[in-house]
């Protein structure tokens, strides 16, 4: 979508920012993993298909992506932001008749940032985005019967499991928008912020401003 084009969402430990080209060669190789392949149920594409799939994603109005990155390194204006990045988070509309029926995905790509409350973090900033900004009222979630971890998750977050296809081996998650999970997101993630990211880049490669230390030297 090109509503998030220039979108910065910055949580506790995250921030979320546009799927951009340079993002690309790190997704494409993260999707090599037989493991992410399993967990997000996707099939490997080469780079010229990523690339596509990229743009596919800024434009189309049925699709919203961010990119999750490690907020204290992307912090240190050192860090190259590709060097930040953790995994991503989607939006798809699945019905062109009822743009208020989402289905919500999440993937932490590296290992060593998985079990510590990041994925709980980033759907919930997910979910209060979809319906604060695209009047998201109904999601649905369907993960692998053996993604026990991100089915409990879905669970934790008011998801109630609707329906098990054994051909594709996953089972369907549903949640309806009412005032209490409106009540629990604000709760939650009361704490985001929406920046301009063009802005915050720059910002963040600004030179420090010199001490008053340096400055006596």
């Amino acid at each position: 979508m090109k509503i998030n084009a220039n979108t910065l969402l910055e949580g506790h430990k995250v921030m979320l920012v546009p799927y951009n080209a340079e993002h690309v060669p790190r997704y494409h190789e993260w999707m090599k993993s037989e493991e992410l392949q399993q967990l997000t149920a996707s099939e490997p594409l080469t780079l010229e298909q990523e690339y596509d799939m990229q743009r596919s994603w800024r434009e189309d109005a049925d699709k919203c992506t961010f990119i999750i990155l490690d907020k204290r390194r992307w912090a240190d204006s050192g860090a190259e932001e590709v060097q930040c990045m953790i995994g991503d988070v989607n939006i798809f509309l699945t019905d062109p008749t009822d743009p208020s029926l989402a289905e919500l995905e999440i993937m932490i790509a590296e290992p060593s940032y998985r079990g510590k409350g990041i994925g709980k973090e980033v759907t919930q900033m997910m979910m209060h985005y979809g319906v604060t900004k695209l009047g998201i009222s109904k999601y649905q979630a369907k993960i692998g019967l053996d993604n026990e971890v991100s089915i409990a998750l879905f669970k934790k977050l008011q998801f109630q499991q609707v329906s098990v296809c054994q051909v594709f081996k996953e089972v369907t998650l549903e949640t309806a928008v009412d005032e209490s999970l409106r009540r629990m997101l604000l709760q939650q993630v009361g704490h985001m912020t929406e920046r301009d990211y063009l802005a915050a880049c720059d910002r963040r490669l600004e030179p420090k401003s010199q001490t008053a230390t340096d400055i006596s030297k």
